[in-house]
């Protein structure tokens, strides 16, 4: 729905699966779809140009909106007092920076693996010791193999746990301030100590008088925010400073990924936000008999408490527990890459830090999810791109590949891809191995990082957080299961999208993947069939049938396609036929009879009005 905010800006809206967009403040700037206008600016939203270009970078819908340069600006200059806190803030920041920088300069040569296991000890030290922003910059890094070495990632990894906590009496203290009342009349008990502690806040355990449920109860550091308004302002400053070298060396606007991460940080300071976040994917996964989100009650919440269900689970890369508990790690797995895939591809509403520290496995095999304070949503047509980018390389179209880098943003419109083209294959063979089951993410990241150097590819902003959620959730897997191949579990997922969602974007997809070059592929057809079947059980493809008749009946050009492969090369494909048969299940054949004899009124009426309009045009 495009429409005029009243600002002179317009706006597009998508829809996010079953997600109620209008609990939120959202704008769905896509790079794909919409462009930004100069006339004006959209109401507490975008309030700089540096914003708006953000958005555009980025290609998803913005949950809330509370960051901005501008705002960092009057935050920081705001009085006396502030602009001496910054000055000394800068002071200290840069002192423990360059005392480790030369650290690391007079141990060049040195790589001994005390040392360097030293060297990163002293980093998460420092991290630790320079507050919020840097440790939650820590945790980003920790899932980060294009840009960290391992080691440096091993020890920035216990920052997603180990975060000192701070005094248990202020916590309580906002808490009682937002409940309005003693903590006794709220809750039975709740623990003297926090459970967990991390960057922003820290959670306890407690259980509600009224209902006797356990809740987990999330509160925010006092003073967190003008400490992070003042590390972003500076970051900022760096970032411009080094933009040119930024942009010409690495194709990447330095001050955008500051914006980006100051956005993100922001937004996980509200908790109001973050309850919305958790309505929105419980709704999502509603239905869904293997994904755990818990309930919030929004009633006990506020903008720096947050109260939600307890998970009692089992810290999903405790592969000991998990198998003393009987869980199936290839299912748990699975379940695992397809709960993530169907956030991407599916509701477009996905969990931007899905480190192991919030993913837990319940004792009956589900997965559960916690800590939705970032979060991000891609539109309907990123969406579609990236189930394109997906089909074309495992087909191996690695013109169509480099087509979809053009719409994703990694290569700018009207670049000539013919130079491109042989470097992909060669990413993508050297990723897969000798099979699909050999891909892996991580090898593709460093593969494709020595590419954005001999080429004009830039990675945009608005996939930063997609990646590292893949990078994370594939470090999760490997970490379960050694010889875990990502494609191996995902491609099955897509292919069964592919074949049964009743999406006509999706539908159009199907006939591009099984027509090439004007003729059908019926390798392809086996292909995704034999994908689908191992997702989860046979595939149901009575929907599909029946739209692919309809859609053969209206359509004269696809019906002499269908024609020509099922007579091309002098014969009649009955081999082919038959093969294909064979993949769908003995008692499917009654369904599709049904699907197709309930769309027949439908496909008559269509029938009726193109013969007619035909008699019209003649």
């Amino acid at each position: 729905i495009s429409q005029h905010n009243g600002h002179g800006v317009a706006t597009r809206k998508h829809v996010v699966s079953r997600t109620t967009l209008g609990r939120r403040r959202v704008l769905s700037v896509s790079a794909a779809v919409a462009s930004p206008t100069t006339s004006g600016k959209t109401m507490n939203a975008i309030t700089t140009k540096e914003q708006e270009q953000l958005q555009m970078e980025m290609g998803f819908c913005r949950i809330n909106q509370p960051y901005s340069p501008d705002l960092l600006q009057q935050q920081v200059f705001s009085d006396a007092s502030s602009i001496l806190s910054t000055v000394s803030r800068s002071i200290y920041m840069f002192s423990n920076i360059f005392g480790f920088a030369f650290n690391l300069y007079m141990d060049r040569g040195n790589d001994t693996p005390s040392l360097v296991k030293r060297r990163a000890t002293e980093l998460r030290d420092m991290l630790t010791k320079l507050g919020p922003t840097f440790i939650k910059a820590g945790q980003v890094l920790a899932n980060r193999p294009d840009i960290l070495r391992e080691d440096y990632m091993n020890e920035l990894i216990v920052l997603q746990d180990d975060v000192p906590p701070f005094s248990d009496e202020e916590a309580f203290k906002i808490l009682e301030l937002q409940l309005g009342r003693p903590l006794g009349e709220v809750f039975s008990s709740i623990s003297e100590q926090p459970v967990a502690a991390a960057s922003l806040g820290q959670v306890y355990k407690g259980v509600l008088r009224d209902t006797g449920e356990a809740v987990a109860v999330k509160i925010q550091r006092p003073g967190v925010e003008p400490i992070i308004y003042r590390d972003l302002f500076i970051f900022r400053a760096i970032a411009k400073m080094l933009n040119p070298f930024a942009l010409a060396r690495l194709g990447c606007n330095a001050e955008l990924i500051v914006d980006e991460f100051g956005e993100k940080l922001l937004e996980e300071l509200d908790y109001v936000q973050e309850a919305r976040n958790l309505e929105d994917f419980r709704s999502n996964f509603m239905n869904d008999d293997y994904v755990k989100i818990p309930w919030v009650r929004r009633d006990l919440s506020g903008p720096k408490v947050l109260v939600m269900e307890w998970i009692d689970g089992i810290r999903c890369t405790d592969v000991a527990q998990l198998k003393s508990s009987g869980i199936n790690l290839d299912e748990f797995i699975r379940v695992g890459v397809v709960s993530g895939l169907r956030q991407l591809l599916e509701f477009g509403l996905f969990h931007g830090d899905p480190h192991p520290g919030n993913i837990f496995a319940m004792r009956d095999g589900r997965i559960a999810y916690v800590d939705f304070g970032n979060v991000a949503e891609l539109s309907q047509t990123n969406k579609e791109v990236l189930i394109d980018a997906v089909v074309h390389a495992v087909n191996k179209d690695y013109q169509a590949m480099a087509q979809d880098f053009i719409k994703l943003g990694f290569l700018a419109p009207g670049t000539d891809v013919r130079p491109i083209v042989p470097a992909l294959e060669k990413i993508w063979a050297d990723s897969m191995g000798r099979s699909l089951a050999d891909f892996n993410f991580r090898t593709v990241t460093s593969k494709f990082n020595e590419l954005v150097y001999e080429y004009p590819i830039r990675i945009p902003e608005r996939y930063s957080l997609v990646i590292r959620s893949l990078l994370t959730q594939e470090g999760i897997c490997l970490t379960l299961k050694a010889d875990f191949h990502f494609l191996e579990v995902a491609y099955p997922y897509v292919a069964r999208r592919l074949l049964t969602d009743e999406d006509p974007a999706l539908r159009q997809r199907l006939f591009q993947v099984l027509f090439q070059d004007g003729k059908f592929r019926w390798d392809r057809l086996e292909n995704l069939l034999t994908l689908a079947n191992q997702s989860s059980g046979s595939v149901d493809l009575s929907s599909t049938v029946a739209d692919g008749a309809r859609l053969v009946l209206l359509d004269e050009e696809l019906r002499q396609q269908l024609l020509i492969a099922f007579t091309e090369d002098d014969r009649l494909h009955f081999e082919e036929l038959q093969r294909i048969l064979n993949l769908l299940p003995s008692n499917r054949g009654s369904d599709i009879l049904r699907s197709s004899a309930r769309n027949f009124p439908k496909i008559a009426r269509d029938l009726a009005i193109q013969w007619s309009d035909r008699i019209l045009e003649n």
